[in-house]
């Protein structure tokens, strides 16, 4: 027996739908790419995306057809993302941050017919255009006077390509589970891998991302997503703050400590979310400027682990709450948020902050399990280290064009490539990577707990560690360190610093110094490259096991 409701597909152009008939009066604010502030409504957001959907429709992309969008987060790109999805085809974001050749193989591998990109990224693109014989038309989102004179095949400003529609069209009616965008990770190995989102998995996962124990979002907000539409389906935010109603202030290509605080104070956001790295550049901003963030009530970071030390400083200089999260782009990408439970109420000051380290518990519509290499499954005791493997409706079941990948188990989990614990709770806590988990006497050594260690020093702006070779143990942590400007320190002051508050064994065997660190292309620590270049690094405990 079925049950009688309505046939209602879960269709993403719903969503702007349901904002501009119920949130007509909420803004959409976004600091352009050509330098104004521009404030626009969810009415004519849906009002333009329909003229985008109606104009692709007449260039004839047709329903699954990929369409690339090379973009800030601006208005403009959010009304391009619903009039793709509304005319059936499928958004496919490309991270610019990437190196020109992997641009140039992700778009050639998704077969995208047009490029939707902002100025920023013209030139890129102009070097790239003799590689991308799929590109049949660019689109520049600017209007006349601002657009370039360029070589790009059949480029034409955005607002002169939507003046030639009308606007009067019906969104694209099909089946939920239609493909609706397409975002490249690196995968597990080799060349990166494309993720295929479902116009039901997405509307399932903003549904999620609001909960009140994941997001709390609601048409009270003012949110700020700094995380870029490009990273990792843009943490589902061009989804969850219009289902909700919630006002967005986007802050296009100025993404500097100050630029963010001018948005933050000046709209009066409520709530906001990126990466660490974004963070650490905003804190510091904040230091040398005294400034402060009196309406900001909650900041969701994800993307690596949170430092400790910059949860503490949220929290007890400038009163926002922290949100630690974990996700892949491969989960749509939310994952698990370290919302506190009733459980874990009492705890304050140190205690609480060492719950904080966790990316805390998933939401409905993820489970969870840790593993041995073996598969068997292992306790929920807060301390047994595993392979974390997830499934749920927004997680992928293969990637785009490969078959097999041994990543999606059987039982349709999916293999993450971290190492984790989870308490008796269903906190999860991500100790590392599995390729980047330090192995030394048999045993195991989280990288994330010292860098976030390390962190806490004063005289500390970034570290990351590493297991270099030894002769006796396999590996051994090094501590690779870069100190903020103007600061100096000693390997013996940071491993006093240190010392007591892990187990001894875990202790770096030794500190270097560095003038910056390598990241990819969504801001994580290159361990790869940290590796390659200390490859023969001699490690002073190594030398005297040799002796």
């Amino acid at each position: 027996m079925l049950g009688l409701m309505q046939d209602w597909p879960l269709l993403c152009h719903r969503i702007i739908d349901h904002a501009a008939i119920y949130h007509p009066e909420r803004r959409i604010i976004s600091r352009s790419v050509e330098g104004p502030i521009h404030t626009t409504t969810y009415p004519d957001v849906r009002a333009r995306a329909l003229k985008v959907a109606q104009r692709l429709d007449r260039d004839g992309v047709r329903l699954g057809d990929r369409v690339a969008t090379l973009a800030w987060n601006t208005w403009r790109h959010l009304e391009a993302w619903y009039g793709i999805l509304g005319v059936g085809a499928v958004y496919h974001t490309v991270n610019p941050r990437l190196f020109p050749d992997q641009i140039a193989w992700i778009i050639n591998h998704a077969e995208d017919r047009v490029v939707i990109t902002d100025l920023t990224f013209v030139p890129l693109l102009e070097k790239l255009a003799d590689k991308l014989p799929s590109i049949e038309r660019t689109i520049v989102l600017t209007d006349a006077a601002h657009m370039p004179a360029t070589t790009l095949r059949n480029a034409v400003a955005y607002e002169d390509w939507i003046a030639e529609t009308d606007g009067d069209f019906a969104w694209r009616q099909f089946d939920e589970n239609t493909a609706a965008g397409m975002c490249y990770t690196s995968g597990t190995t080799g060349n990166p891998k494309g993720v295929l989102y479902s116009h039901r998995s997405n509307v399932l996962h903003a549904m999620m991302a609001a909960l009140p124990d994941s997001k709390a979002l609601s048409c009270r907000d003012v949110c700020l997503p700094v995380v870029p539409m490009f990273h990792a389906n843009g943490w589902t935010l061009a989804f969850s703050a219009p289902m909700v109603g919630a006002t967005l202030v986007l802050p296009g290509a100025k993404m500097d400590g100050a630029s963010i605080y001018e948005l933050l104070n000046t709209y009066k956001v409520t709530f906001t979310a990126a990466v660490p790295t974004v963070w650490l550049m905003l804190l510091q901003d904040l230091e040398k400027t005294g400034g402060r963030l009196p309406y900001l009530k909650r900041v969701v970071i994800g993307g690596s682990a949170c430092p400790r030390a910059m949860t503490k400083v949220f929290q007890e200089v400038y009163g926002v709450e922290v949100i630690h999260a974990w996700g892949m782009t491969e989960m749509s990408p939310l994952g698990s948020l370290c919302t506190i439970k009733p459980d874990y109420a009492g705890l304050a000051g140190k205690a609480k902050l060492d719950l904080q380290q966790k990316q805390g518990h998933p939401p409905f519509g993820v489970e969870m399990k840790i593993t041995d290499d073996s598969g068997r499954v292992l306790p929920w005791d807060g301390k047994t280290f595993g392979r974390l493997k997830v499934r749920g409706p927004a997680v992928a079941r293969s990637y785009y064009k490969v078959e097999d990948d041994p990543v999606f188990e059987p039982d349709s989990f999916f293999d993450t490539g971290d190492v984790a614990t989870i308490d008796r709770y269903g906190y999860m806590q991500v100790t590392d990577r599995s390729k980047d988990v330090i192995k030394s006497g048999g045993e195991w050594i989280s990288s994330i707990d010292l860098e976030n260690l390390a962190i806490g020093h004063p005289k500390v702006a970034e570290a990351a560690v590493i297991g270099v070779r030894h002769p006796k143990w396999d590996e051994r942590p090094l501590l690779v360190v870069v100190l903020k400007s103007g600061q100096t320190a000693t390997r013996e002051e940071l491993l006093a610093f240190m010392a007591g508050k892990v187990a001894k064994w875990w202790m770096p065997d030794d500190v270097v110094f560095v003038e910056e660190i390598p990241h990819t292309a969504t801001g994580k620590i290159q361990k790869m490259a940290l590796r390659e270049r200390f490859r023969d690094y001699v490690l002073p405990t190594a030398v005297a096991a040799a002796e």
